[in-house]
């Protein structure tokens, strides 16, 4: 079956960066685009940083420009989300999600405190 595993979440000060990974299984990753969310407490989710099925082509909503970076190993079937100068509002369990069907991973916590 399909399973999607994050990892790499945690508390990390402000201005600090991490290192998010999607462990992917149970389907053909490098055939599907894939994404990145979040969702903080009494938030709705948001989207984070969609990348193609190549991994040429990515995109990110504007709140996270600059700051974020996705990538993906398609012989790992593994994608990755790098976040650098974090801040507070950034705090929420962050997701990874197979575009066009309905798999997500159970999420990793970030905690962005001083």
């Amino acid at each position: 079956q399909v399973q999607l595993v994050e990892s790499g979440g945690g508390l990390v000060q402000p201005g600090g960066s991490l290192r998010l990974s999607c462990a992917a299984s149970g389907f053909i990753f490098s055939r599907y685009a894939m994404s990145w969310h979040r969702q903080a407490p009494g938030k709705e989710r948001e989207l984070v940083a969609v990348i193609t099925s190549d991994g040429r082509g990515t995109n990110y909503p504007d709140s996270m420009k600059g700051r974020s970076t996705i990538s993906r190993d398609n012989a790992k079937n593994t994608v990755y989300l790098q976040m650098n100068g974090l801040k507070p509002e950034d705090t929420a369990v962050y997701s990874c999600h197979v575009i066009t069907t309905q798999y997500w991973g159970q999420g990793t916590q970030v905690t962005v405190s001083s």
